[in-house]
């Protein structure tokens, strides 16, 4: 239990980690674009989620971040060759190629 608590873990906060750069960076890149919701403090808050978040995590034991980079690596490796072959976007190109 104690392994996949800490695999829980390193995983969840990577994800927050992800998702409050992707709040600013969408911010900066695309100001713009419609909001479905409003984010308290952008950019204070993000900032200040990222710090505790890496804080948290870097103070996993190394076990726990070879098995998340083993995890991430296999994770990535059949998202990426199941996208390749059934990608909707691949299949346009390709009949928009065929004419």
């Amino acid at each position: 239990m104690n392994i996949l608590s800490e695999l829980v873990n390193i995983g969840t906060l990577t994800a927050f980690i992800l998702v409050s750069a992707g709040v600013l960076w969408m911010r900066h890149a695309h100001p713009e674009l419609h909001r479905g919701f409003k984010a308290p403090g952008v950019p204070v808050t993000p900032i200040i989620a990222i710090i505790f978040c890496v804080t948290l995590v870097a103070g996993l034991n190394w076990e726990t971040w070879v098995r998340f980079v083993v995890w991430l690596a296999i994770g990535m490796s059949i998202y990426f060759s199941y996208s390749k072959r059934h990608s909707k976007l691949a299949k346009a190109e390709t009949k928009q190629g065929d004419e």
